[in-house]
């Protein structure tokens, strides 16, 4: 089943050019990744949302994520807790 997940961070200072480079070779690197959007936030602030194959692509591609989103040097912000589910699971609850 498919799955989805969103990360939200800011990145520091003259590295925006950096996040967008590492966001062309993400696609190419991942296994199971389908597609991701790149949507900038606000000033230095973005969201990436990404579908997989499924959950277990997700979860392999994790070490991955993190160690990309550590190559161009950004903070990550807390806003909400990245969240991985299934479409079902993730309908119900924007529904209910």
């Amino acid at each position: 089943m498919t799955a989805f997940n969103a990360v939200r961070f800011r990145v520091k200072p003259g590295r925006d050019q950096a996040l967008l480079d590492a966001h062309k070779k993400m696609a190419a690197d991942w296994p199971g990744l389908r597609h991701v959007n790149l949507i900038k936030t606000a000033d230095r602030s973005y969201c990436i949302i990404a579908e997989w194959t499924d959950m277990d692509a997700l979860a392999k591609a994790r070490p991955s994520m993190i160690a990309t989103l550590d190559s161009f040097a950004i903070r990550l912000k807390i806003w909400a807790a990245a969240s991985a589910s299934p479409i079902r699971s993730r309908a119900r609850s924007c529904w209910s």
